[in-house]
């Protein structure tokens, strides 16, 4: 069966300075008309970064669960940006590090049935330090915790992000952990 939807029309509900929010009328595959509610994201990164036997960490407080949440440093693209080239940028402004030997983690879809963001997930090896440059708007602090430690709190359900939680365990079979 051919389960796919055609876009018969399309409107702009909200753009702001990262998302736009459209809401979309398509034809289902049983001939019948249904909407669609689409957040579109530019995609972002997160970058496991694994000193030795640590991984660094980022804590921040996200205002959309009015919490703080203990992250993989991560960051969004910029329009046209390579994944590989946010990395990077992102590893030396969240954590002031460059690293020599990055390996591809594959990529996520967070939440496919609305929010069109992929994810693309990095391990960062080899690290050397220096300054930190996070954005005017962003604040946190680092944090190291051995590797496994955090394998820990993920299946404990300790450490909620879902970048995060994909990174440790995808890091944690790719190392033989």
């Amino acid at each position: 069966m051919d389960m796919t939807e055609k876009t018969l029309a399309s409107r702009e509900v909200y753009r702001g300075r990262i998302i736009r929010v459209r809401e979309d009328t398509v034809l289902l595959p049983n001939g019948k008309e249904g909407r669609r509610e689409v957040v579109e994201h530019p995609g972002g990164v997160g970058i496991l970064a694994l000193d030795g036997d640590d991984v660094l960490l980022v804590r921040q407080y996200r205002y959309a669960f009015s919490r703080v949440l203990t992250e993989i440093p991560a960051g969004k693209r910029e329009p046209g940006e390579e994944p590989s080239v946010t990395a990077r940028r992102e590893l030396k402004e969240e954590i002031g590090a460059e690293a020599e030997k990055w390996t591809e983690l594959g990529a996520l879809i967070a939440s496919p049935g609305c929010y069109g963001e992929t994810l693309y997930l990095y391990l960062a090896q080899e690290l050397t330090f220096g300054a930190t440059h996070p954005d005017e708007d962003e604040f946190l602090d680092v944090l190291r915790m051995p590797f496994d430690q955090a394998v820990e709190q993920c299946m404990r359900g300790e450490l909620t992000d879902a970048k995060t939680v994909a990174a440790l365990l995808k890091a944690k079979n790719l190392l033989k952990r």
